[in-house]
């Protein structure tokens, strides 16, 4: 059945907004899916049951995720206040707690809100989790035990940790933290018959990235993905060797299961390490296969379409739930059979876009810069037809920066692209020098002092315009996070190139930021953007308010008041330069809200008016 399209660029715009996304985050042995969606406003805990069945379980203020306690009805909640990342954990029980739970009802497991308390690791018995309430700075790894409530330190070595897997047999972790080179992560080993110290796995001072960390079946070896002395990840077992002393790299064996000449590789182990999911990253999409733990490729899994997934095993590793978003896509989620690849979908997120609503296709490219190098890049051409877009965009367009520095274009669902799109402009999304996703050496282009060669980038990407036919005149910036600062820095170092700017969560000096960031966080952002002591000349000459004397393009900035990783005070002091230049700006601060909009509410009242921003300054 076919429909009239949208009638007006206000109608796409809020349609692409009441959107409803979804999230995965467990699975249980009965089929169960702990999954999120923020249908009421942000995102809350859903149980989906095996016959499709949907109920709601929280109700909180904030968004909030989760994981099951395996072999009960129990469900430990993680959440937050206004999204200040503060993390506080609680339990609710579905046989004796009223539904959807509001903070009131829910049973506080691990609760101060003045540190982070973030979830690793789930078992019948005991929860993981890491926490910086020692000093507000250094994470330590702590075992909360579920029948007495008694927690046990496993880890207090300091540094800033993002993960933890407990052995099958709970008595050893293992830890991700980020070590002192940009993009790199190191494993440590605490608990087992030495409790008292923490072991290597993997050298501190490499230049490699580990993710996806979990235990082999035996506890004898971890499967993870590396760029362990190669230039994309690959799916690797690793263990110490039973020789020698040294708590380096010298001191471990690797083994390589899968691995791609070309892209990166990903995995995800099962609890009882008899099959791993391993995904293919290419281009920003990734393709799944299941492979036997010695990596022999088992079978290859289809999913609707191409996109970026997110996979989350059930603790009898029977099965795995697949979260698949794609650029039509705003979140599916599917179930599949671990033995025969059988695809089962639970959520189809396609069935809630509303007919006659238009959609964008993107494009890959490759940009050429000055340098000889090749920036990856999607284009999204203008979607609908002349009764929904503005005419007058014709030959407009957007470049969309992502956040990190170190993160990832890739080709999911963005309501903000589409609505972009959907009203007439061409939006250029690039994951310029510095992103992911490409192998380590383009990872690497921008860290320290190349920081300014990734602001080049843009230049490279508006004088390229003209081979998509746009106007380079009326062309604008929009980027949250690392993309805000990426905004800030076009505009300001670059003053003739850029008609207007959109800044969300930006930093416009990385001497203040780096000053007033999170103390949890300083060291962790030093490390890709130089340090305080060392290199303040460095990041003074790569602050956007260095060289605010030449900005001249209209700006619209978008903040939360809660933000932990950039401050409220980067976007009121740019606010406040742009007012005393007497140029047009606008900024948008938002109580409720942390790094970046989590709800939808906000995201109504920002977007459009940002939209409505560009459109009367790249209108002809």
């Amino acid at each position: 059945m076919t429909s009239a399209p949208l009638t007006s660029a206000p109608e796409i715009i809020s349609s692409l907004l009441d959107l409803t996304a979804w999230a995965v985050f467990d699975v249980d042995a009965e089929g169960r899916v702990l999954a999120g969606n923020d249908e009421s406003g942000s995102m809350q805990l859903v149980e989906i049951a095996p016959d499709g069945t949907r109920t709601q379980l929280t109700a909180l203020p904030s968004r909030c995720s989760g994981r099951y306690v395996p072999g009960t009805r129990r469900v430990v909640v993680q959440h937050d206040d206004g999204g200040d990342e503060k993390m506080q954990l609680s339990l609710l029980d579905r046989g004796t707690t009223a539904l959807p739970a509001t903070a009131a009802d829910l049973t506080p497991m691990v609760h101060d809100p003045a540190y982070k308390h973030d979830l690793a690791d789930v078992s019948a018995e005991s929860v993981v989790f890491l926490t910086n309430r020692r000093d507000g700075v250094d994470f330590d790894v702590v075992v909360h035990d579920l029948a007495t409530g008694t927690q046990t330190t496993l880890y207090d070595g300091g540094g800033y940790l993002v993960g933890a897997a407990a052995s099958h047999d709970r008595r050893s972790v293992a830890i991700t933290t980020l070590s002192s080179k940009p993009r790199s992560t190191q494993i440590l080993l605490a608990g087992g018959e030495d409790a008292t110290a923490s072991r290597a796995v993997t050298a501190a001072d490499e230049h490699a990235h580990h993710t996806h960390v979990a235990w082999a079946a035996g506890d004898d070896a971890l499967v993870m993905a590396s760029d362990h002395e190669r230039e994309f990840a690959a799916v690797v077992r690793v263990r110490r060797s039973d020789s020698g002393t040294d708590t380096g790299a010298q001191a471990t064996v690797w083994e390589t299961l899968v691995e791609a000449d070309d892209h990166d590789l990903e995995v995800v182990l099962s609890p009882d390490g008899s099959a791993m999911v391993v995904g293919h990253h290419q281009d920003g999409v990734t393709t799944l296969a299941v492979h036997e733990p010695d990596g022999t490729h088992r079978r290859d899994i289809t999913l609707p379409d191409d996109g970026v997934p997110t996979v989350v095993w059930a603790p009898d590793s029977s099965r795995f739930a697949v979260h698949l978003t794609t650029s039509g896509d705003p979140g599916s989620i599917h179930l599949v059979d671990a033995t025969t690849g059988d695809v089962t979908t639970v959520v189809d997120g396609r069935a809630q876009i509303p007919a006659g609503l238009p959609l964008s296709v993107p494009t890959v490219h490759r940009v050429p810069t000055p340098d000889g190098e090749q920036i990856p890049c999607f284009v999204y051409p203008p979607a609908g037809d002349d009764a929904a877009t503005v005419p007058a965009l014709t030959g407009a367009s957007v470049v969309l920066v992502h956040g990190g520095p170190e993160g990832e274009a890739t080709r999911l669902f963005s309501p903000v692209i589409q609505a972009l799109a959907g009203v007439g402009f061409t939006v250029l999304v690039p994951n310029v020098r510095g992103s992911a996703g490409y192998g380590k050496r383009w990872v690497s282009l921008d860290d320290v002092d190349k920081r300014l060669d990734s602001v080049a980038d843009l230049a490279a990407l508006r004088a390229w315009l003209p081979e998509l036919g746009l106007d380079p005149e009326r062309s604008a910036l929009w980027g949250g996070s690392y993309g805000g600062y990426m905004v800030l820095a076009g505009t300001t170092m670059q003053p003739d190139l850029w008609a207007a700017g959109v800044d969300i969560v930006g930093m416009s000096s990385l001497v203040t930021f780096l000053e007033n960031t999170s103390e949890y966080r300083r060291a962790a952002r030093e490390r890709e953007y130089g340090s305080l002591e060392h290199h303040r000349d460095l990041l003074v000459a790569a602050s956007p308010i260095t060289h605010l004397h030449q900005l001249r393009a209209p700006l619209f900035v978008i903040h939360g008041a809660n933000d932990p990783r950039v401050p409220l005070s980067e976007a009121e002091q740019i606010a406040a330069a742009l007012a005393e230049r007497g140029i047009r700006h606008e900024l948008r601060v938002y109580q409720d809200e942390g790094h970046g909009l989590a709800k939808r509410a906000n995201r109504k009242d920002a977007y459009p008016a940002a939209i409505e921003f560009l459109t009367e300054i790249l209108g002809r």
